[in-house]
């Protein structure tokens, strides 16, 4: 935007499509930082990582048991087991190694490394645990063996070469490709990231995205409510919304319908803000504070601009969520999406345009900007209808297994009950009045 004061583009509407590429064209992905592994979880990988040192980066055992050689144990069973020294314990960690010789076995623990002359390991299920043998290696009656003596351990069972064994790099291999630049840091990513011994990463940080929602009437929720006062659900509803698009969200109380005090309000916000997010006051209302407060904020006492930017306040065709607002405002030009105040216009209109601004500031792929959309039957009693001219958004219950969707609650915006059972967003084009039941539509995925 390029001028300070607000634009009010209501002269002409805009379709959904041209908004969203608007939002997205302003959007840049944030810049790369180095953060230690917890602190880099949900952020994007910025580079590729490759492995260090192989996994694991020695023979070990994947069992408890007797680590031994397979000529040993060979025809080995119940009746006739092989009865082996125990020449020592191998511990997780172990360094200095017992060597493994004829007749002989060294007890191992899981993860343990495989000691020298020792080619399989025995789980100790296939053995007496050491607590029977006889008195030298080889294979006697189990009948006929003398009392155990310390230091030795029957085996009933042959093993094959390797087996219970995890060969070295079998994880993978010194110089493979561990994480490619785009990965998403979940929990596996970042184990995998420790085992090879990363403990920082280079990643774009999640965004900072601040929440704050307008109006007189709002009450906190715990509070008691008065007349004419309602609970501020907006503002926990975005704030939750922005958390699960990846960003850190931060959730400003409700601020009261006035110009001077919303104005501040954001000013106070920017510090800590790489997005934000107001609800209400932009649609034609006599205390529709957000325009009159954004038409002052980023200028000198005398009016002059200081920051370059501007909000342009425009109407959508699209039910609900019609009246939008967006731009940049402050020395960073910082970017704000001013969203309607009725619930459910909220949160379709963040669904639809502001998590895609989420995603594209966490460097994500266009691919994964948007949430995913299929294509469904409509199950339904009766026809919906659409207003001519708007797209449309009626909540729905998908069912992946029958590829249908049913309507949840009716069209209005403030039915927030129904959007709580709601796990997708049935869209009724611009151009369609009416949809049948048995109609196939396109159906985008919320959970």
């Amino acid at each position: 935007m390029s001028s300070s004061a607000p634009q009010d583009t209501g002269h002409r509407l805009w379709s959904v499509d041209e908004h969203l590429a608007d939002v997205l064209s302003a959007v840049r992905p944030l810049e790369p930082i180095e953060l230690q592994l917890l602190d880099a979880q949900g952020c994007v990988l910025v580079e590729d990582v490759t492995v260090p040192v192989a996994l694991p980066p020695f023979d070990n055992s994947s069992m408890d048991g007797y680590a031994v050689r397979t000529a040993d144990v060979q025809g080995a069973s119940e009746e006739f087991p092989a009865v082996l020294t125990v020449v020592g314990d191998v511990a997780a960690g172990s360094g200095e190694l017992p060597t493994v010789g004829p007749g002989e076995a060294a007890r191992i623990m899981t993860g343990a490394p495989l000691p020298p002359g020792a080619e399989a390991v025995v789980p100790v299920e296939w053995t007496d645990g050491g607590t029977g043998g006889g008195a030298a290696a080889g294979m006697v009656p189990a009948s006929a063996a003398p009392e155990h003596a310390s230091g030795e351990v029957r085996v009933h069972r042959a093993a094959e070469a390797r087996e219970h064994v995890r060969a070295r790099g079998s994880d993978v291999q010194a110089g493979d490709l561990a994480l490619a630049a785009g990965t998403v840091l979940g929990p596996p990513q970042i184990a995998l990231l420790a085992a090879i011994g990363r403990g920082t990463v280079r990643v774009r940080p999640r965004p900072r995205v601040v929440v704050l929602s307008t109006g007189s009437e709002l009450v906190q929720p715990g509070e008691a409510l008065t007349a004419g006062t309602i609970y501020d659900s907006n503002s926990f509803a975005l704030a939750a919304a922005a958390r699960d698009a990846g960003a850190i969200a931060y959730r400003v109380g409700a601020v009261a319908d006035d110009a001077d005090t919303l104005r501040s309000t954001i000013e106070d916000q920017l510090i800590r803000a790489d997005l934000l997010v107001t609800t209400g006051g932009v649609s034609v209302g006599a205390y529709d504070v957000v325009k009159e407060a954004l038409s002052s904020v980023g200028q000198s006492d005398e009016g002059e601009d200081i920051d370059g930017g501007g909000i342009d306040f425009r109407k959508l065709a699209m039910q609900p969520g019609k009246p939008q607002g967006f731009g940049s405002i402050g020395p960073d030009h910082t970017p704000l999406l001013a969203l309607p105040g009725n619930p459910v216009s909220s949160y379709v209109s963040f669904e639809l345009f502001v998590r895609p601004a989420i995603r594209a500031l966490m460097g994500l792929p266009e691919s994964e900007v948007r949430r995913p959309s299929v294509r469904a039957v409509l199950s339904a009693d009766k026809a919906l209808g659409s207003p001519a001219g708007r797209r449309q958004f009626l909540r729905g219950k998908y069912d992946a297994q029958s590829g249908t969707v049913s309507p949840v609650g009716g069209s209005g915006s403030h039915l927030i009950a129904a959007l709580a059972h709601a796990d997708s967003l049935m869209v009724v084009p611009e151009d369609v009045t009416s949809v049948e039941p048995g109609s196939e539509l396109e159906v985008i995925l919320l959970g």
